[in-house]
C-alpha cells in the first residue's frame, strides 16, 4: 500500500513538472516581453535619421486593406452593395495610393454551403462592383487569390479560373509591387500560398509553399534591400502556411509587417489577431468583410509604421501615426528615435462629412486642438521630452459634423518597455499548426499502436479477489488483444488511419484522386497533408478510439455472462443509457462525414470511402459480432472472472 502511494505521488510530482516545463516552454515561445528592447539595439547600427515628423504634410502616405469578401450568388446581397458603397463613398473620403484585396474575393460555395465550385456570376458581380464605382481610376487596387478562390480548379490555365478574367490584378504567384513616392520607396510583396490544383473544400484550408517557391520569395526579399520599407501580404496567416525550413517568417523577416485574412476572427473569438515575430515582424489578420465589414488603413509616417482596423461606416476615422502604439513598434526595421525628436502629434482624420474638430490628450491632459495640415493630416505642437520614461496614453477625439469618435493608445519613448500581445493571438498566429497536428497525430496513432502489442504481448495477470475497475478494463483489454477477430481489427484500422487512402474520389471535378493523412495525390501532383492531420485527429479522438472503448467495455460484459439483450436489462441505466447514447452520436458523426463526402467530392468518393462508409458498416459488423461470437478462450474468460467474483 505505501509502496502504491509512492508511485501515485512519484506519478503527480512528474505530471506537475511536465505541466511547468511545457508552460515555461509556452509563455518562452509566445511571450513578446522584451522582444522590442533586442530589436531596438539592432536597429541603432543601421538608423540615419534625417527627417523628423512635423507639422508639414510631407513623408506620408496611406493605403488600404480588405480581405475575405465571398462575393456569393446565393447569400447576403448586402455584402455586395455596402462593398460598392465602400468604394464609391469611403474610398474616395480616405484617398488611399493603393487597397490590398487579400483573398477570397468571392465565396465558391454551393447553396447548401456543403460542396464548393467557381462561379463565373460571382466573378462578373466581383468585376460589376469595380467597374461601376470606378475605384480602379483612383487608386491602385491589388486584389489577389484565397483558398476559395483557387476551389474545384485543376490548373491556372483552366476556363474555371476566373480570377485571370475578372479581378484587377489578374496574375497569380507571388510578385514583388514597388510604390514609389518622393521620399522613397515601399515594396509590397504577396505571398501566394494558394494550391495547384485547387481541391475542392475542405482540404485547402492550409496553404503550401514548396522549395522552388520558398527560393523566389528569397529572391524577391533580396530586391528589397533599397526601399524604405517592405510590407508582405496574402491571405493566409503564416501558421497555416506549411513550407520548407527555415519557414517563410523567416524568408520575411525584413518586413516591418504582413499583412493577412483567412481566419474570420475565428467566429467572433478572437476580434483582433495580432502579434509579432521572433524577428521582429508584426503578423496583423484582419477580420472579414463578409461577416464583420471589416478593413483597415495603415500608413507610413517618416518611415514609422502605423494602422487602425475598423468597422465599414463608422465615422470620423482616426489614425494616430505620431507618436505610434508601443505595442506595435518594430525598432529593428523602425526609426523610432524620430519620435522622440518629432515636433509634433500627427493625426490621420477621415469622414464623409466635414470635420470640426481634432482634440489632443495626453495621460488626460488636454494639449489642444490639432490644426488641419493638408487633407486629412492634422498636427499639434508637443514636447515629447515630457514623456521619456514610462507608459503615457495619448487620446484623440474627432468630431464631424454628425457623429463624435475618440481612439486611444499605449506609447512609450523608452527601449525598454515590455508589452505583451494577447496570449492566445499569439497561439494562433505563431504556432506552426501543421506540425503541431503532425506531432499529435502520429503520438495518437502509434500509443493506439503500443498499448494494443503491449496487452498482445503481456501475459494476462490471474484476477483476485474482488477486481476494481482499474483491474476489469486491464482484464477486458486482455481479452481484446488476445482475440484475433478483435485484436487485428483494431490494429489494422489504426494502422490503416496513417497510411491507407481515406478515400478516391473527384478531388477536382473531372480528375481523380486520393486523399492519405500524409497528403493528397491529384493529377500527377503530391498536396502535402495539412488539414488532413486534424481530420485524422478527431478520426482517431471521435470515432476510433471510443469504438474501441465501447468493444472493451461490451466484452467485459460477455465475460461477465451477458448477452446483448440481457445486459440492457441488468446493466445500470446510468451506466448504459450515456453509454448507447455515445454510440449513437459516434455513429451519426460517421454518416454524416459520410453525406458531407458525398456532397463535397462526389458519390464515387462516398463508395470508394474506406475510413467513412466501408467503415461504418465495418463497425455496425464488428459489433454485432461482439455479442453474438462465442469461442473456448471467451468461455474460459468467463469461468475465470466468475470464479473470481464468487471467491
Amino acid at each position: 500500500m505505501v509502496s502504491l502511494l509512492c508511485r501515485v505521488r512519484m506519478l503527480k510530482l512528474a505530471g506537475g513538472l511536465l505541466l511547468a516545463g511545457l508552460l515555461a516552454l509556452i509563455f518562452g515561445r509566445y511571450s513578446t516581453a522584451g522582444r522590442r528592447a533586442q530589436l531596438h539595439r539592432r536597429r541603432l547600427e543601421n538608423d540615419r535619421d534625417s527627417v523628423v515628423p512635423g507639422s508639414e504634410p510631407d513623408n506620408i502616405f496611406w493605403a488600404v486593406q480588405v480581405t475575405d469578401i465571398h462575393v456569393s450568388k446565393f447569400l447576403d446581397p448586402t455584402r455586395i452593395k455596402e462593398l460598392e458603397s465602400f468604394c464609391t463613398e469611403s474610398l474616395p473620403a480616405i484617398s488611399p495610393s493603393l487597397v490590398l484585396v487579400t483573398g477570397d474575393l468571392t465565396d465558391a460555395k454551393t447553396k447548401d454551403k456543403l460542396g464548393s465550385d467557381q462561379f463565373e456570376e460571382e466573378w462578373k458581380t466581383y468585376q460589376s462592383v469595380l467597374k461601376k464605382s470606378r475605384i480602379l481610376e483612383r487608386t491602385k487596387w491589388i486584389d489577389i487569390r484565397g483558398n476559395h478562390d483557387s476551389f474545384n480548379i485543376p490548373d491556372l490555365k483552366s476556363i474555371k479560373n476566373f480570377y485571370r478574367k475578372y479581378s484587377a490584378w489578374q496574375k497569380e504567384g507571388s510578385f514583388h509591387y514597388i510604390h514609389q513616392t518622393s521620399f522613397g520607396n515601399y515594396s509590397f510583396i504577396c505571398l501566394d500560398a494558394t494550391l495547384n490544383p485547387g481541391p475542392k473544400r475542405p482540404y485547402n484550408f492550409f496553404g503550401v509553399i514548396d522549395k522552388n517557391q520558398m527560393h523566389s520569395l528569397s529572391l524577391l526579399a533580396m530586391e528589397t534591400f533599397h526601399s524604405n520599407h517592405t510590407v508582405w501580404f496574402g491571405h493566409y496567416p503564416t501558421s497555416v502556411i506549411v513550407s520548407p525550413s527555415p519557414g517563410v517568417q523567416s524568408v520575411m523577416s525584413s518586413a516591418v509587417a504582413y499583412l493577412c485574412g483567412h481566419l474570420h476572427t475565428l467566429g467572433g473569438l478572437a476580434p483582433v489577431l495580432h502579434s509579432q515575430h521572433q524577428q521582429g515582424t508584426l503578423e496583423l489578420e484582419l477580420g472579414d468583410w463578409m461577416s464583420n465589414r471589416r478593413f483597415r488603413i495603415f500608413a507610413f509616417d517618416h518611415d514609422l509604421f502605423s494602422f487602425v482596423d475598423l468597422v465599414y461606416n463608422d465615422w470620423p476615422v482616426i489614425l494616430i501615426t505620431n507618436p505610434k502604439p508601443a505595442l506595435y513598434t518594430n525598432p529593428a526595421q523602425e526609426p523610432t528615435s524620430r519620435i522622440l525628436r518629432s515636433t509634433h502629434v500627427r493625426i490621420l482624420a477621415f469622414s464623409t462629412r466635414p470635420i470640426t474638430s481634432v482634440k489632443v490628450s495626453i495621460d488626460n491632459v488636454d494639449l489642444g486642438n490639432a490644426i488641419q495640415s493638408s487633407g486629412p493630416l492634422y498636427t499639434l505642437k508637443w514636447n515629447p521630452q515630457n514623456y521619456k520614461t514610462g507608459l503615457h496614453v495619448i487620446s484623440v477625439q474627432v468630431e464631424d459634423a454628425e457623429k463624435r469618435q475618440i481612439r486611444s493608445h499605449l506609447f512609450s519613448l523608452e527601449e525598454d518597455i515590455s508589452l505583451e500581445f494577447n496570449l492566445f493571438a499569439s497561439l494562433i498566429l505563431l504556432t506552426d499548426h501543421y506540425v503541431l497536428a503532425q506531432v499529435l497525430f502520429v503520438f495518437i496513432v502509434l500509443s493506439q499502436i503500443v498499448l494494443l502489442l503491449i496487452f498482445r504481448l503481456k501475459r494476462k495477470p490471474i484476477l483476485k479477489g474482488q477486481p476494481g475497475f482499474f483491474a476489469l478494463t486491464s482484464f477486458s483489454m486482455h481479452v481484446l488483444c488476445k482475440t484475433n477477430m478483435f485484436f487485428f481489427s483494431v490494429l489494422v484500422l489504426t494502422i490503416y488511419t496513417a497510411v491507407g487512402p481515406w478515400f478516391i474520389g473527384e478531388i477536382v471535378d473531372g480528375h481523380i484522386g486520393a486523399c492519405f493523412t500524409f497528403g493528397i495525390i491529384i493529377k500527377g501532383s503530391f498536396l502535402r497533408g495539412s488539414l488532413t492531420y486534424f481530420v485524422g485527429i478527431t478520426q482517431m479522438i471521435f470515432f476510433n478510439i471510443p469504438m474501441t472503448a465501447y468493444l472493451v467495455w461490451s466484452l467485459l460484459l460477455r465475460c461477465k455472462g451477458h448477452g446483448f439483450c440481457s445486459h440492457l436489462h441488468y446493466i445500470r441505466k446510468s451506466v448504459c443509457v450515456p453509454v448507447y447514447i455515445l454510440v449513437i452520436l459516434l455513429m451519426a458523426w460517421q454518416v454524416y462525414s459520410c453525406i458531407f463526402l458525398m456532397m463535397t467530392y462526389g458519390t464515387l468518393a462516398a463508395f470508394l470511402s474506406p475510413m467513412k462508409l466501408w467503415l461504418l458498416v465495418a463497425t455496425i459488423v464488428l459489433g454485432r459480432k461482439v455479442w453474438w461470437f462465442s469461442s473456448p478462450e471467451l468461455r474460459a474468460y468467463i469461468t475465470e472472472l466468475k470464479n473470481c467474483q464468487s471467491s
